[in-house]
């Protein structure tokens, strides 16, 4: 396996710059951020390290001789947009940039692509499954074209103004077994962050068992259930009002059983570090900070 860390936590930097910090600090790759020009107002989106708009060889060459100049690798390309979205406008241009950042991976050498599958919150999950199968199989034949896997992230995107249903179809297992139907394809797969299923009360572990073979990229974000606020708000509540985002050790992951599941179903990926601990990201020297600490808590398990 390989650590490294998403590059969103460090907005502020030029890629050049989170390369200079991946290489000081030990990391051996960065998922790059790839969100085109005046991506979504959410915390977190947005984030443009890479642009992926009309690529040439010769730019590629170029963040790869960069990227060999450090040591840190590129583990993927990272676009978490909404290809299902309510807004037909935000779902064709969703899809319009995916498919920019799937062309662009080849041409860096990369075969990770990592994204949503994304949902229309006003439909039910049936009709949001129709609606995957109408479109994502023909995604998916551009990436295998290509020679690129999607990696999709196991974020079901819920805030008070999504809940219940959330922003991201493909959020538990039992989903994930309908979409592997529809779409059989060795190139679609997960992007397996284990905090989005503690979010949910779920075991973080168990569905690696499962699912191995489909996990093609990992985050390491940790989660923490607030019992005490779950007695107070209850389940039906939207989870982050009973649930706290915190950087790996200081939630209920256990992460020695978390790598171990993965090597054991023979998972040798990258492992990035995904931040979004408020406890650390009100300041750059705290965002540095949580990537420091992370990095000590996964090392001894990362060789």
């Amino acid at each position: 396996m390989q650590l490294g860390f998403v590059t969103a936590i460090l907005d502020t930097f030029s890629f050049e710059e989170v390369l200079q910090f991946a290489a000081a600090e030990g990391f051996e790759c960065v998922e790059a951020m790839c969100w085109p020009e005046g991506g979504p107002d959410r915390r977190y989106g947005g984030v443009r390290h890479i642009a992926v708009e009309d690529m040439s060889q010769a730019q590629a060459d170029d963040i790869n001789a960069r990227c060999a100049k450090h040591g840190v690798s590129i583990s993927g390309l990272g676009y978490y947009s909404n290809p299902l979205a309510d807004s037909a406008e935000e779902a064709v241009h969703s899809l319009a940039h995916l498919r920019k950042v799937i062309a662009a991976a080849p041409l860096l050498g990369l075969e990770i692509v990592n994204g949503f599958v994304g949902a229309n919150t006003k439909l039910s999950l049936d009709d949001n499954m129709q609606r995957f199968a109408d479109i994502w199989p023909d995604v998916v034949r551009y990436a295998e074209d290509r020679g690129v896997k999607i990696a999709i992230e196991n974020c079901p995107m819920l805030f008070p103004n999504t809940w219940p249903f959330g922003m991201n179809l493909a959020r538990t297992p039992a989903i994930w077994r309908r979409m592997f139907e529809i779409i059989p394809s060795p190139n679609f797969g997960l992007n397996y962050d284990p905090s989005h299923l503690v979010m949910m009360l779920m075991d973080p572990i168990k569905p690696i068992r499962e699912f191995g073979d489909r996990i093609f990229h990992a985050h390491a974000k940790d989660m923490r259930a607030d019992k005490d606020s779950l007695d107070d708000v209850g389940a039906l509540a939207p989870p982050m009002q009973r649930c706290l985002a915190k950087i790996p050790g200081y939630g209920d992951v256990h992460w020695g059983l978390w790598v171990g599941a993965l090597t054991d179903v023979g998972f040798d990926g990258a492992v990035c570090i995904e931040i979004e601990d408020e406890a650390f990201t009100e300041t750059l020297e705290g965002r540095k900070q949580s990537l420091r600490i992370s990095r000590n808590v996964l090392r001894p398990l990362i060789a």
